[in-house]
């Protein structure tokens, strides 16, 4: 398959291109300084696109069968770009013909056994409140996306480099924990869901999440 990642060089979107070349998939990473990325590989293509401006979203997803959204405002930007970015996004993919679309979300939406969501929840930690909002704000704009062939895959709570073990749990809507009550799952075994699910969908316009 031909697999776009925007924010290819962040550290889950890095992640995502690993797992997807070493299926032996074409994937072209999209990175706004191509000159900075470093990664070789026979099937990677690097090419420059801002994921504000549709045209350059139209550019990078033509002739892809799929497209990744891993964008991360860890660098500075206001947490209010990841809901930004749902419309050119949105937009550049339907004038370059381009249905399927995977959306690297946040956690915060998803909600606990009584029902209210993670973000709403009063113990919710203030300094990535604004972040999860922003994420929440994103996922109701795809949900209104009747044409493309969107999923929106949550992490769970906690997400951090790790081992590449591919023993996780799929989910919903739900929050997922283990036994001790730990939301948690590495970025290579996220990773391992993103290509998953591209490659036998199973969510089609629907949130899901991974974790142990």
């Amino acid at each position: 398959m031909k697999i776009a990642v925007f924010g290819a060089s962040g550290r889950i979107g890095s992640r995502i291109v690993q797992e997807a070349l070493n299926r032996g998939h074409d994937v072209t990473a999209i990175v706004r300084h191509p000159e900075n990325y470093t990664l070789i590989h026979d099937h990677l293509k690097v090419a420059k696109g801002d994921l504000f401006d549709k045209q350059d979203v139209e550019t990078g997803a033509f002739d892809q069968d799929a497209v990744v959204c891993a964008y991360s405002n860890t660098r500075g930007a206001p947490p209010s770009t990841i809901a930004e970015l749902a419309i050119p996004l949105i937009m550049g993919l339907k004038q370059a013909h381009v249905k399927r679309l995977i959306v690297v979300g946040g956690a915060g939406s998803l909600t606990i056994p009584s029902g209210i969501q993670l973000v709403d929840t009063p113990n919710f930690p203030i300094e990535y409140k604004s972040t999860a909002l922003a994420h929440r704000d994103a996922l109701k704009l795809y949900q209104n996306e009747k044409e493309l062939e969107w999923t929106y895959i949550s992490p769970a709570a906690e997400t951090a480099p790790g081992e590449r073990t591919g023993k996780f749990r799929i989910g919903g809507t739900q929050l997922l924990s283990d036994e001790t009550g730990r939301s948690f799952i590495t970025m290579e075994d996220y990773a391992i869901a993103v290509v998953d699910e591209i490659e036998n969908p199973t969510h089609i316009r629907q949130q899901m999440t991974v974790a142990y």
